[in-house]
């Protein structure tokens, strides 16, 4: 989730985005030290959470973080267009049946939830990388395409990879 917030600012035009984790992805996560290992500082604080608040780096970004459901998992304004990702993780560095699994229904469930979401821009379905999860994503890609939502695979050491859908020669 934070490490595709840090995508988009390096690579849109950005200074600012909005993370939105369940209670969860708080308990399980340690937003504040993660950012502050970035050089992000917590300038003010959101909600009863310890993580919950504004994040600033010497460059001027920001980061929020606000634990409120229901508005999509990353989401950054570029320009007059809104990015929102629906992200799912997990441990990317195993070969468990039951994990991989998980990780493959993971990208299933967050390219539906996408669709069953109104658009108010782009829509990126965000889950880790690993070789099952780029295999289906090349398989979904197409489809994806045509429904106005991209895919994303965040690797082991916060690397993105867009997953486009393969053009055919007419």
């Amino acid at each position: 989730m934070v490490a595709y917030a840090m995508h988009l600012l390096r690579t849109q035009d950005t200074r600012h985005v909005r993370v939105h984790p369940d209670g969860e992805h708080g308990k399980q996560f340690d937003f504040s030290g993660w950012l502050l290992r970035r050089d992000f500082a917590k300038v003010s604080s959101i909600g009863t959470t310890s993580y919950g608040g504004l994040y600033r780096n010497a460059a001027g970004q920001e980061i929020t973080v606000n634990p409120k459901s229901g508005l999509g998992d990353v989401v950054a304004e570029v320009g007059s267009q809104v990015i929102s990702a629906e992200c799912k993780g997990g441990i990317i560095n195993t070969r468990h049946s039951g994990q991989v699994s998980r990780l493959y229904k993971g990208l299933c469930e967050t390219v539906g939830l996408l669709m069953a979401t109104p658009s108010q821009g782009r829509q990126v379905a965000v889950v880790p990388f690993t070789e099952s999860t780029l295999r289906l994503a090349e398989r979904l890609a197409p489809r994806c395409a045509l429904a106005g939502i991209e895919i994303a695979l965040v690797g082991s050491r916060g690397e993105v990879r867009d997953v486009k859908p393969i053009a055919v020669a007419g």
